[in-house]
């Protein structure tokens, strides 16, 4: 049998712990213990180093590394990356680029010289990034890569699109002229 003080007493569907040991777990140490701190789910030992060590507002904000998505152009699923914020859109290029080969991923890329790629905010987005921009002054961790489009002029995409807003309205500019 166990002795009458470790016993439950049913009340209305209710069990009760003898009052004197349940207000002895429920006291809070004294402050001599400065050991203890009080948590929502109870009481957490913090290691005296962890408690005394400076806090520096400007290490808590900033992440030391990010996890990017990057889509190849054709291929399946996103080659995910994790690299350090100070790196650039150029560093990238080239660390998607190994991945993709050291996985043997398909479609296989004929070359992979990271010169020959460009990098853009998604598939839709006409405007490539420029390479050596940072990877924190982005506002996303999602990207698309695609083989730069060959031309033999060399314009980009931006150019391309005021040529044929130029060739679709040619009497635009003398509208300009006469504003």
């Amino acid at each position: 049998m166990t002795s009458p003080s470790l016993t439950l007493h049913r009340r209305r569907n209710v069990f009760r712990i003898p009052s004197a040991s349940y207000r002895s777990l429920q006291t809070f140490p004294s402050e001599r213990h400065s050991d203890i701190v009080r948590r929502p789910g109870g009481l957490i030992t913090v290691p005296r180093r962890l408690k005394s060590a400076p806090a520096t507002s400007g290490s808590l904000g900033r992440p030391t590394k990010l996890l990017l998505n990057v889509t190849i152009e054709r291929s399946l699923g996103p080659v995910q990356v994790v690299m350090p914020p100070e790196n650039t859109i150029r560093d990238l290029i080239k660390e998607v680029l190994e991945i993709y080969d050291r996985e043997k991923r398909r479609p296989l890329l004929p070359k992979i010289d990271p010169r020959r790629f460009e990098l853009h905010y998604s598939q839709f987005s006409l405007e490539s990034l420029k390479p050596e921009e940072k990877l924190i002054n982005l506002g996303s961790r999602n990207f698309f890569l695609c083989l730069k489009q060959s031309t033999s002029t060399g314009s980009t995409f931006s150019e391309k699109a005021e040529n044929a807003t130029e060739a679709a309205f040619p009497l635009a500019k003398l509208m300009d002229f006469l504003l």
